[in-house]
């Protein structure tokens, strides 16, 4: 008698996979917390490329008509800050070293009751250099109004190269600045008096580096998409 195959058991089918828990999708309030943030990190990166790739100068030139100073708050008293001090002491050396034969100091009453422009001029002439060599710019109040004014001083006295001193960290966003008028012209860096001292200084000023650097790429991205066409000036 034949025997009985035996019955081989179906194996159970293991699942191949399990059933993945759902992804919680994001409500539009965090979207748009998102994409707000992903705007400003944008932002941020176009103004640190822009200061980046900003022009130092237009010009091979190496002596100019002017010495442009732009300004910076004096102190509470209407003392030079060491900031104004640096620039204009830079711009005095740049003077005696021929650089340009005069000077033009810019700046109004921006931050207090004090013209930066008269305490810059001041400051100058007690440095040695002559009031016949001083011309006061004393209506601008931010670096567009700097650029402009000055501009209409060079034109008015038939001058169309300058050398722009300024701090360091300011200079990037001049440049951008500088390059949209019809002047020949270059930046020059005013170093620190006291890079280590200077407790009266504001913080977004050469005593703060880092606070200076990052209030100037805020300004720099607040130019590039609106100032650069509302508050732009024909000189």
């Amino acid at each position: 008698m034949p025997k009985p195959r035996p019955t081989r058991s179906k194996p159970v089918r293991r699942l191949s996979h399990q059933h993945a828990p759902r992804r919680r999708r994001l409500g539009w309030r965090s979207r748009l917390i998102l994409a707000v943030l992903l705007l400003i990190f944008g932002l941020l990166g176009w103004g640190i490329i822009a200061r980046m790739l900003a022009p130092a100068s237009n010009t091979s030139l190496t002596r100019f008509d002017a010495i442009i100073v732009l300004g910076t708050s004096a102190d509470r008293d209407g003392n030079p800050t060491p900031e104004m001090l640096a620039r204009v002491t830079e711009g005095v050396h740049e003077y005696e070293r021929g650089v340009a034969p005069r000077i033009i100091l810019s700046g109004s009453a921006a931050h207090n009751r004090f013209t930066e422009a008269r305490v810059m001029a001041a400051t100058a002439h007690a440095q040695g250099i002559p009031d016949s060599a001083i011309f006061e710019e004393p209506r601008a109040l931010d670096t567009i109004q700097n650029a402009c004014y000055s501009e209409r001083i060079m034109k008015a006295h038939g001058w169309r190269s300058a050398e722009v001193v300024s701090s360091a960290y300011h200079l990037p966003r001049a440049g951008i600045i500088f390059s949209e008028l019809p002047m020949e012209w270059r930046t020059h860096a005013a170093p620190p008096l006291e890079p280590e001292s200077a407790p009266e200084s504001a913080p977004g000023s050469m005593a703060y580096p880092w606070a200076a650097a990052s209030l100037e790429t805020v300004k720099t991205v607040r130019y590039l998409i609106w100032a650069r066409w509302r508050e732009s000036c024909q000189p």
